[in-house]
């Protein structure tokens, strides 16, 4: 019986994603959004907690290898979160205070993940 299949790196980021979503709901975060889009952008999650609206960047690795996932968020991504969350802010008509986080995820065959949870993790600048 060898080794599991391995999985696609759209089946990694879901799974990242399902893992954030339930250790941000954990934390008592209220989930607003899951990956929407403008234009090039996609915001992973988007939350509120404390009056706070959050946009969440997921990163998930299965190894780290090559550095942690958090490292793989440039200054070009951000602006495209940036530009997306303003977006978004512009939708709604959210005038109030805002933050940005990330949560990096290595995944583990054996199920014990390792979850960081980065909360203001780049200035918006919006």
């Amino acid at each position: 019986m060898g080794d599991p299949p391995k999985r696609t790196t759209t089946e990694i980021g879901n799974m990242g994603e399902d893992l954030a979503t339930g250790m941000l709901a954990s934390k008592n975060y209220e989930l607003l959004e899951r990956n929407w889009r403008f234009k090039k952008a996609e915001i992973d999650i988007i939350c509120r907690h404390d009056n706070i609206l959050i946009f969440v960047e997921v990163k998930t690795r299965s190894y780290d290898y090559y550095g942690s996932p958090e490292a793989f968020i440039n200054k070009r991504k951000q602006r495209l979160i940036q530009d997306a969350a303003s977006q978004y802010m512009h939708s709604i008509g959210y005038e109030w205070e805002i933050r940005f986080d990330i949560v990096s995820i290595i995944l583990s065959k054996f199920g014990n993940h390792r979850i960081h949870h980065y909360e203001d993790a780049f200035f918006g600048g919006i």
